[in-house]
């Protein structure tokens, strides 16, 4: 069966339920900003407005030019995040917008779709073999491009999410000790910032020993696992000197209140705090639309943008919180099975950084606003109060719509 137009072959079931989202994440920020002075709420429906003719231009734009001018894109995108050290405005400490009067543009909320097309575009070339140590080399420079622009601003939040390619590389072939490299320094990291040096390298000792016994023939190598052994040790008495001389004392005071190694309520720790107070007070069914007592009294700051779930909890419920979660994972899944049923590796490769980042955002948000992740200024996607998040994500999204519609189905 050969396409018709997009509105007969554009999947509906995810476009309803982006509509959803962005609906219920606009009645979350009317209700977290119904007594603020700046008109958060209206400007919000601005944006939501914005996003009309947005989806209209990128459904209209031809599905092959996506990849034909992926490259592009991308170096356009990089040259925006460039430009911010140049022409940047700072609000809180970070270089990360663009100002036109009183409007602001952050170039990072759409650089995540420049880089899935130019990974997409990349991994799409015939010749593209991932076991070849160059090119992993090329691939990962497209990932870590964006993310040196923008860890300097800083923007680590941002920088986080361009982690999750790591996994789309690695459904395209990548070997799979990239990603055991990157959990397991995570892991040693934090254990390093819980235990003492020495007790972390003798469980390292414990693992590799278990390993070189119970292992199979290739792994027995003890001369590889002494290796091993001298590079986790480095690399555990370096987490001291890294946390304490790279980091900032906010992230430290993040970390150290996330690992209940110090209490900050009334600081650092104020948000995250008032987060779970908030979340907690509204059981099962919450205490109704425009009447959470912590979302009036304005003790949960930036409410209305990162910490925009709370909102939720209070006033839905842990119910009202399931449908949320509901609707992003019923959209995950939706992306995942779309892509899978791509005919090109172009569009199967983007589908699945969609799936990724839109994930990884709403994993890390829900988690910070919880309290089990450190507090990095990560927005909720389609929810959380922002022009520049909100475009970005609906281009991200649609760009897949349009190349899924574009597709030949078989029936």
């Amino acid at each position: 069966m050969k396409n018709q137009s997009v509105k007969n072959n554009i999947d509906w079931i995810s476009v309803f339920i982006y509509i959803s989202l962005v609906i219920l994440g606009w009645l979350n920020i009317y209700s977290s900003s119904l007594l603020s002075t700046e008109g958060t709420y209206q400007k919000q429906l601005i944006f939501i407005g914005c996003t009309i003719p947005l989806i209209f231009v990128v459904l209209f734009v031809d599905g092959k030019f996506y990849e034909k001018y992926a490259t592009i894109i991308f170096g356009v995108s990089l040259l925006s995040l460039a430009g911010l050290f140049l022409f940047g405005k700072t609000i809180a400490g970070q270089r990360c917008w663009y100002a036109i009067g009183s409007f602001t543009l952050q170039p990072s909320e759409f650089a995540k779709a420049a880089t899935s097309l130019a990974l997409a575009k990349y991994l799409s070339d015939t010749q593209i073999n991932l076991k070849d140590t160059n090119r992993q080399i090329q691939a990962l420079a497209i990932v870590f491009l964006p993310v040196l622009l923008i860890l300097p601003q800083p923007d680590p939040g941002s920088a986080l999410i361009y982690s999750i390619f790591i996994v789309v590389l690695y459904r395209e072939g990548l070997p799979s000790w990239y990603v055991w490299t990157g959990f397991i320094t995570i892991l040693l990291f934090v254990l390093t910032l819980v235990l003492e040096p020495y007790v972390v390298i003798l469980i390292a000792l414990g693992v590799l020993t278990i390993i070189h016994f119970k292992g199979r023939v290739v792994d027995r190598n003890i001369i590889l696992s002494g290796i091993l052994l001298l590079i986790i040790s480095g690399f555990v008495f370096s987490v001291d000197y890294v946390f304490d001389n790279v980091f900032k004392q906010h992230h430290r005071d993040r970390f150290n209140i996330l690992l209940g190694k110090s209490v900050d309520m009334k600081g650092i720790g104020y948000n995250t705090n008032q987060s779970e107070i908030a979340i907690g007070s509204g059981g099962w069914i919450g205490k109704g639309f425009l009447e959470g007592t912590q979302t009036k009294g304005g003790f949960v700051p930036e409410q209305h943008t990162d910490y925009i779930f709370t909102t939720v909890g209070e006033e839905w419920g842990f119910a009202g919180s399931l449908v949320v979660v509901a609707l992003f994972v019923g959209l995950f899944l939706r992306v995942i099975y779309l892509a899978e049923r791509q005919k090109t590796k172009f569009s199967r490769v983007y589908g699945y950084c969609v799936a990724g980042i839109l994930f990884t955002h709403f994993f890390v948000n829900i988690a910070m606003v919880i309290g089990i992740f450190p507090t990095i200024g990560v927005p909720l996607p389609f929810f959380s109060y922002g022009g520049s998040g909100l475009w970005g994500f609906t281009i991200l999204l649609f760009i897949f719509l349009k190349m899924d519609a574009n597709k030949v189905n078989e029936w």
